[in-house]
């Protein structure tokens, strides 16, 4: 049987041409669109264009510079003249600086100030020569004194220290109230202070410094200073 068409007149076998055909006429349609300008006939014929001369140049405006002229000349000074006083009322009579003989003072006369130097508490650390206790006398080296003056304090403390006073306080385990103080150029204790967990604590503490016995003075560079001491007080209170 044969076709009733002629396969030669079949237009899909160019639908690919037909196609890219359509595309390029399209983009040639759109560029030719976008670049197309229009302009008012009107406007164009009323403006008027001129050309413009780029060889004229502009003028520079010219600056002139302000001369610096010389100072003035200074005016001649004026001329004063004296003027006679007819006033009948006498002037004033100035004072002679000049000192008389008479109130000079002789060298004999002269107190000297004796000079005065702040006395500043020294750390028992860093002393040349501790304060001496009571029985420490016989030691010649400065750290031995040291260690007897602490040993010697110590048990003076644990003799006189009331240690029931915690327990009456409601404390307990072991306590600890710190002591400082300084030992004077005369050996005496002064500047007692205290620091414990209860005030009451604190003046036992206190009073039971002020009780230590008169020393013999701490010397820095031979001179008697006032030594800052601080020991600890522990004791355990039983519950």
């Amino acid at each position: 049987m044969k076709p009733k068409k002629n396969p030669k007149a079949d237009l899909r076998k160019k639908t690919v041409f037909f196609l890219q055909l359509g595309l390029i006429v399209v983009l040639l349609f759109t560029y030719f669109m976008i670049n197309f300008k229009t302009y008012d006939k009107e406007q164009a014929t009323k403006e008027k264009w001129e050309p413009v001369d780029l060889t004229t140049e502009k003028a520079v405006p010219i600056t002139k510079v302000k001369e610096q002229l010389p100072p003035p000349k200074p005016k001649d000074p004026v001329e004063i003249e004296p003027i006679e006083n007819d006033s009948p009322e006498p002037e004033d009579s100035i004072k002679t600086t000049e000192t008389s003989l008479d109130d000079i003072v002789e060298v004999d006369d002269i107190i000297e100030t004796p000079d005065y130097e702040p006395v500043v508490a020294v750390p028992v650390e860093f002393i040349e020569d501790v304060p001496i206790f009571p029985g420490c006398e016989s030691l010649d080296d400065n750290e031995e004194r040291k260690a007897c003056m602490s040993e010697k304090i110590s048990k003076f403390i644990m003799k006189r220290f009331d240690t029931g006073l915690g327990e009456d306080l409601g404390l307990s385990g072991i306590n600890r109230v710190i002591i400082m103080f300084e030992i004077d150029k005369n050996g005496e204790v002064n500047n007692v202070q205290a620091r414990g967990p209860h005030k009451d604590l604190e003046k036992e503490g206190i009073r039971v410094i002020n009780l230590l016995p008169k020393m013999e003075p701490g010397k820095q560079r031979g001179k008697p200073v006032p030594v800052r001491y601080t020991i600890p007080i522990n004791f355990k209170v039983q519950n």
